[in-house]
């Protein structure tokens, strides 16, 4: 993030991430799911990133999926690891926060998640395990609708603390970091985040 001259300051990065993991993690230990720990990691640092979404995000969210994954599939190396990763994060994630906008549109949810699960399936062949013998997106792909389940209350969870989306933390982070108010600090509190006035550099 650019720096921004006698503004307050906390690290971003640090807490923003730390606050997804946690809502994960407390989520995970109150609905007895059954992930590995670098899959939750994963996860985490998911919605962290969704917090300021890329241009592929971007087009997950626009663009029909089952495309998404025929140019995915047609793309080689590095990139068409890339396109399913990110095309499995997304559907992973406008179907675990959005799934109502979804079914108002009438899009087949079920459907939806095989593409997801398709995608990380894709990757995970690609990938391999890892030196510790993890498959993330193995993980992903076979208990996909675990993990939207897990995000979906995840989701619940930040709606009843007023915090829809993980844009939502950013976005309320970035209106106290302009304005220095004592409200919005105590907003991004209540979220797990401690706002600090610093030497004028956002981190």
């Amino acid at each position: 993030m650019s720096e921004h001259t006698c503004s307050p300051a906390i690290e971003l990065g640090t807490d923003v991430g730390g606050f997804f993991r946690e809502a994960v993690d407390e989520t995970l230990e109150r609905g007895g799911y059954d992930a590995s720990e670098a899959t939750v990691t994963y996860v985490g640092a998911l919605l962290a990133d969704f917090a300021k979404p890329g241009q592929l995000n971007q087009e997950t969210l626009a663009r029909p999926v089952t495309l998404l994954l025929d140019e995915a599939r047609q793309a080689t190396g590095f990139e068409r690891f890339e396109r399913l990763r990110t095309l499995g994060d997304g559907v992973l994630y406008i179907s675990s926060f959005f799934r109502e906008h979804l079914e108002r549109r009438g899009v087949e949810v079920h459907y939806i998640y095989r593409v997801g699960a398709s995608a990380y399936e894709s990757a995970s062949v690609m990938m391999g395990r890892d030196q510790s013998g993890m498959d993330v997106f193995g993980e992903l792909s076979h208990k996909f609708e675990m993990f939207t389940a897990l995000l979906s209350d995840v989701a619940e969870k930040l709606r009843a603390s007023q915090v829809a989306t993980p844009s939502d933390v950013l976005k309320l982070y970035e209106r106290w970091t302009k304005t220095g108010s004592a409200r919005l600090a105590e907003q991004l509190a209540k979220q797990g985040l401690t706002p600090v006035v610093g030497n004028g550099t956002i981190h």
